[in-house]
């Protein structure tokens, strides 16, 4: 039976794989990624699928699934390989009484994907805690061990690694903490569900399971049973403007070093696209998730040309109503709108 990205990724979605290999360790990664060649030759690395969305007519080349699980905690350092499950780690550390990624907890997808994204929820980021990093440089086929700046963190989102094939993460080491308290908690509903002042601190176990409610009641964790979770999480990204336009000029804000950071999920709720819409747009294979608008979601049977027609829709009526153009938080591949 033919392998399709459908199998391979949390929006159920996408078409065959061209040659499929899995690599189960860093070294069987490295073997690998040597085999596929240089920079610029066709290859396709991902992990868990959680940020990925492929076309119809799939990816006909080399597609390398990381699956390695080396996981190690020395001390306060934690290194895990990028194949491992970014919520299996979370769960392993707060269990072993480290803090400093507690408020990550839920989020799909594996180790390699955090810092290509500087993954970050409720209050922390990947970056935050960041040690270091091995890459392998497909342009020169050597393997490197990096330290966080030079990972490109800044504006929203943004690393030296997303949108380009040449740097592959191999592991990822994080610095956390044993003194028993969490970081700070900064949003207003994980801190009630704790009993905590804003900004006040918990347990991390206590913070983790408060978190992953949080998740759940908004269908951001992942249940092959329920639709609102069959997506890419945020499908859009939050836009950064230099200027705000002034029809924009309500929307919630946030200061980049880019300029101004805007809340897609309002943009999209005011301009017309509330939870749960889209059932009756289209062929109704494609909604906003019932619990938030800034998830597209896989009602059962999309296809990916479904969801790019129904990207567009939204991100046309957005920039009609704000003068605001959103763009894919995910990574669009054989695939655009």
């Amino acid at each position: 039976m033919t392998t399709t990205f459908a199998d391979l990724t949390t929006m159920r979605i996408g078409g065959p794989v061209g040659r499929l290999h899995v690599a189960t360790s860093v070294p069987h990664a490295i073997e690998l990624l040597g085999a596929a060649g240089g920079a610029g030759d066709p290859l396709l690395v991902m992990g868990g699928g959680s940020n990925l969305v492929v076309g119809d007519v799939g990816w006909p080349d080399t597609v390398i699934k990381m699956a390695s699980s080396e996981l190690d905690i020395d001390g306060d350092l934690v290194t895990a390989a990028a194949g491992v499950e970014w919520d299996e780690l979370v769960k392993t550390v707060v269990g072993e009484g480290l803090a400093g990624i507690e408020a990550l907890s839920g989020i799909p997808g594996s180790v390699g994907g955090t810092p290509v994204q500087n993954v970050g929820a409720y209050g922390s980021l990947t970056s935050d805690v960041l040690d270091a990093l091995t890459v392998y440089d497909r342009e020169t086929g050597s393997v490197e061990r990096w330290l966080p700046e030079q990972c490109g963190f800044g504006s929203h989102r943004q690393s030296v690694f997303k949108h380009s094939d040449r740097w592959v993460v191999l592991d990822v080491t994080l610095r956390l903490r044993r003194d028993g308290q969490s970081n700070p908690v900064t949003f207003p509903q994980v801190a009630e569900r704790l009993g905590i002042e804003v900004g006040g601190t918990a347990a991390p176990a206590d913070v983790r399971e408060a978190v992953i409610a949080q998740r759940r009641e908004r269908g951001m964790v992942l249940n092959p049973d329920d639709h609102d979770t069959w997506s890419v999480g945020s499908f859009f990204i939050n836009p950064v403007l230099a200027e705000v336009p002034r029809r924009a000029a309500e929307a919630p804000s946030h200061p980049d070093i880019k300029g101004t950071k805007l809340s897609a999920a309002w943009l999209i709720q005011h301009a017309g696209f509330p939870p749960g819409y889209g059932r009756d747009w289209g062929n109704g294979t494609v909604a906003l998730s019932s619990r938030h608008a800034l998830a597209l979601t896989n009602r059962g049977g999309a296809t990916t040309a479904d969801v790019m027609k129904f990207a567009a829709h939204i991100r046309d009526g957005v920039e009609a109503r704000y003068d605001v153009r959103l763009n894919p938080e995910c990574d669009l591949v054989n695939c655009s709108f």
